[in-house]
């Protein structure tokens, strides 16, 4: 079944000849990358939303080193453990995690508003449909998704409760309470640690918390992967440059990333 959807009039959109196009003739035609956009200009708050290309090199960079396995490997077991169809991965970048997901379902859907990412992703995978698109308009259809993946993106709920199936799951993934905090700790004059619990308090009305799980992996970084990371994350615009370029003379650094997983059914 096709699970994508008109971001102009809601309608389910049709694949023919390398173009989406939906009952009202609204049409959006696959780049030649492999992916498709429907982020409509009425949607559009500024002309390059998302990340930067040098953030989403930095993370392809980083990622691909292999640092963050731990976390892609738990988060690909928990799909496993619950069986479905087809999964929504909303901020899915340039598809580090939504690849490794992809392959536990039939149908995946991996979907961002930063074009430059989705474009790096569409080009390594072709199994997913990627779609270049906004949280606030999901481009999917009603009722029509098993699991909603959120991994360190928005968590759109409105738009979560709309897309999912009755029974359907949600999985949000954020910092852990000390999730690179020797990294924050270099950067910034005072650090706080992370509050994950907040969001089951954000989304207990309408879902129930089936599962939770913290996952530790320890890092010794190059020079040049902690500059990856730095670009990475937002602490990069936050620092000062200073103590960012003092961090960042380092030859070797050794940190905890730390990552908590929800796992919510809908109510």
């Amino acid at each position: 079944m096709n699970l994508l959807m008109c971001p102009v009039c809601h309608e389910q959109l049709q694949l023919k000849d390398k173009t989406w196009r939906c009952e009202n003739n609204h049409s959006y035609d696959v780049a030649k990358q492999g992916y498709v956009n429907l982020h409509v200009v009425q949607h559009k708050h500024s002309k390059n939303p998302g990340d930067t290309p040098e953030s989403v090199q930095a993370r392809r960079a980083f990622l691909s080193a292999g640092h963050y396995a731990p976390l892609q490997q738990a988060a690909v077991q928990k799909i496993r453990e619950l069986r479905i169809e087809n999964l929504l991965d909303i901020g899915c970048g340039e598809g580090y995690y939504t690849t490794a997901m992809s392959n536990e379902v039939l149908q995946c859907v991996g979907v961002d508003i930063a074009k430059n990412a989705v474009q790096a992703a569409s080009k390594t995978n072709q199994k997913v449909t990627w779609v270049v698109g906004t949280g606030s308009t999901l481009p999917v259809l009603d009722h029509s998704i098993d699991l909603c993946t959120s991994l360190f993106s928005p968590i759109p709920k409105a738009e979560i409760l709309r897309v999912l199936k009755p029974q359907g799951y949600l999985m949000v993934v954020t910092p852990g309470p000390q999730h690179l905090f020797a990294m924050r700790e270099a950067l910034f004059e005072e650090v706080q640690a992370h509050e994950p619990h907040k969001f089951v308090q954000q989304l207990e009305d309408a879902f129930e918390l089936s599962e939770e799980l913290l996952i530790d992996a320890p890092l010794t970084l190059s020079q040049q992967e902690l500059k990856d990371l730095i670009a990475m994350t937002p602490y990069a615009y936050k620092a000062k440059q200073e103590r960012r370029s003092a961090l960042e003379e380092k030859a070797h650094f050794e940190l905890t990333a730390q990552f908590q997983i929800f796992v919510f059914k809908k109510k």
